[in-house]
């Protein structure tokens, strides 16, 4: 079992910056691939950043290049993802998730077992 607690969000004007926190629990973190996902309002969810128990990383290219990097830090229980030059078009609640042990990053919801409760992130433009 692992439980995820997500923080970090705020209000920021566009252009700026956040770092988002995912603290888990359990002694097995380091094993399981983590994913970022977020949802806006009428939108369904969607792939944000993914990184494997190796450091793998994978990006929904599209919404987040260059923009966003996701990292972990096993020796905290943390995976972050750092958000720069964010947008108007960036607002939603972000939701982290652990998904396969020993698995590679994915950008589908499917392949996570665990989520967050998620934290909402507001840009003004």
């Amino acid at each position: 079992q692992v439980q995820l607690v997500e923080s970090g969000g705020g209000l920021v004007q566009a252009g700026g910056s956040l770092r988002l926190s995912c603290a888990a629990s359990g002694r097995t973190f380091s094993s399981y691939a983590m994913g970022w996902f977020r949802q806006a309002p009428g939108k369904e969810r969607e792939f944000v950043a993914a990184i494997s128990w190796t450091h793998g990383t994978l990006y929904n290219v599209d919404s987040v290049k260059d923009r966003f990097t996701i990292s972990r830090d096993n020796a905290k229980n943390t995976a972050y993802l750092q958000m720069n030059s964010l947008k108007s078009e960036d607002t939603a609640v972000y939701y982290c998730a652990a998904g396969s042990q020993w698995g590679a990053p994915s950008r589908y919801p499917t392949n996570y077992a665990y989520w967050g409760q998620g934290t909402q992130v507001t840009v003004s433009s």
